[in-house]
This record gives structure tokens, sequence and C-alpha cells, in this order.
């Protein structure tokens, strides 16, 4: 199973002092790159505009790790890049990911959320 294709991913962000800050979240693939939704306040995505650095790792739904960790660069996907991110999601997570997008567009609307796309590095 390549990373990516999991249920679940850990997202580990790095705040300004290093001290990482781990989130499991719903990611998919596309090519080589991984694609994971969110809030546009959240905090990973504040410390990935200011530390495109983070980790990825296989986990649970409550974050526990279920494989190694891979270091990264995410960028964040601002307006209509982002829409590809949640075209993926939706695909991949099905009727539960439809309406989990859906509730989160009528709370927030479209501008509310954005798509991190993350790399995984090549090298060790």
């Amino acid at each position: 199973m390549s990373l990516g294709d999991e249920k679940y991913l850990l997202l580990t962000t790095f705040r300004k002092n290093g001290t990482p800050v781990p989130t499991p979240v719903w990611a998919a693939r596309k090519g080589e790159a991984i694609h994971v939704w969110s809030a546009a306040d959240a905090g990973k995505v504040k410390r990935i505009r200011n530390n495109g650095d983070v980790t990825l790792a296989p986990c649970d739904f409550r974050g526990n790790k279920t494989g190694e960790s891979t270091n990264a660069k995410a960028t964040v996907l601002d307006g209509p890049a982002g829409d590809e991110t949640r075209t993926l999601i939706a695909r991949k997570y099905g009727l539960i990911g439809r309406l989990t997008l859906l509730g989160s567009r009528l709370r927030r609307g479209k501008s509310g959320t954005v798509g991190i796309e993350i790399h995984p590095s090549t090298s060790g």
C-alpha cells in the first residue's frame, strides 16, 4: 500500500519553536502528491504557511501511528486550487466524504476550507 492509500494519515506540522503537532487527517493520492483537506483557519494550515516541512505516517482514526513516518513538503492550496482536493476527498471517501464536505461548505462557505498538497521526500 502506498502512503496516501490508507484511510487516515498522521500529518505532523511544526510550531515556530519546533514542537511537533500531529493531526490525523483524511488524505487522497494524485500521482506522487497527497492531498489533504482542512478548515482554512486550522492551526495546521497556519503552521504549514509558516513552515511547509511536515511528516506523514499511516495511522488509525485516533492518530495512533501504524507505520513509519516520512518527511514531506506541504503547500496550502487556496481558492480554486483547493477544488481538486475536495474532489479527490469526495471520490475516495464516497458518501461520508461528500456529506462531510457539504456540511463544511454550509458552515464555513467554500472559502472556509483549503486543500493541502503534500510531496513526500524521495530520499531518507
